[in-house]
């Protein structure tokens, strides 16, 4: 069996992980990380939620579970409950509980999750700048196709 350099090493780790195979396990973080409640709760928890002073606004902050529901309109609360398990399970937020009564569970992003945060916000603010355009887009091929 031929032994294998450090950079052939490498080079074979960056192939194992090619979104554009089918049983790339990427492809599963890809499908996570597109799904709209993710990219609500990211941006929410990153710099668009609630924040007690407006000196903070843009800086991120945990957030409890009430008011993550409040902040993202027309979320279920199994759906809200299912998207940051699958976040903390991923790393990307941390859940604290802290033993009052009621007892209080707050959401933060950890290192991992600010970093995809940027990415994210940065898409979300692109489709806020751009609605106005992709619907008369969709509006003229709607026109043209009949």
């Amino acid at each position: 069996m031929p032994t294998t350099t450090a950079a052939q090493q490498r080079a074979q780790a960056k192939l194992d992980y090619d979104a554009f195979l089918a049983n790339c396990p990427s492809r599963q973080l890809l499908d996570r990380i597109s799904d709209k409640w993710v990219a609500l709760v990211l941006a929410a928890l990153g710099s668009d939620g609630p924040h007690p002073e407006p000196a903070a606004a843009g800086e991120p902050r945990a957030m409890r579970y009430s008011a993550l529901s409040r902040r993202l309109a027309g979320v279920s609360q199994k759906m809200l409950t299912q998207t940051l398990r699958s976040l903390e399970r991923d790393g990307l937020l941390t859940r604290t509980v802290t033993p009052t009564v009621p007892t209080t569970v707050t959401y933060e992003l950890t290192d991992l999750g600010l970093s995809l945060h940027s990415l994210v916000y940065g898409i979300k603010m692109w489709a806020e700048a751009h609605m106005d355009e992709v619907l008369a887009n969709r509006e003229e091929y709607d026109r043209a196709a009949g």
